[in-house]
């Protein structure tokens, strides 16, 4: 099995057409299903390229996060201390 990383917006309308398509077959459906019937549909085949498409300013979004993470592990650590 490989892991692909996606935007929380695709993975969000990834969830939400397994959800769909769940309904529709009656039967459980994972997001490799899922990819798997949109990589088969003739009307939009290129859904799957817009959703593996990279996130703009995503080193910056990246550094971020981590900027933000070192300041809540400060905040904890000035909690646990005092």
């Amino acid at each position: 099995m490989t892991t692909i990383s996606v935007s929380e917006e695709t993975r969000r309308n990834l969830l939400r057409y397994a959800s769909r398509l769940q309904l529709a077959t009656g039967k459980k459906v994972d997001f490799d299903e899922a990819i798997k019937n949109l990589l088969g549909r003739e009307k939009r085949p290129d859904l799957l390229d817009e959703a593996c498409k990279p996130i703009p300013n995503s080193d910056r979004l990246v550094q971020d996060l981590y900027n933000e993470r070192r300041k809540d592990d400060e905040i904890l650590e000035r909690h646990v201390r005092g």
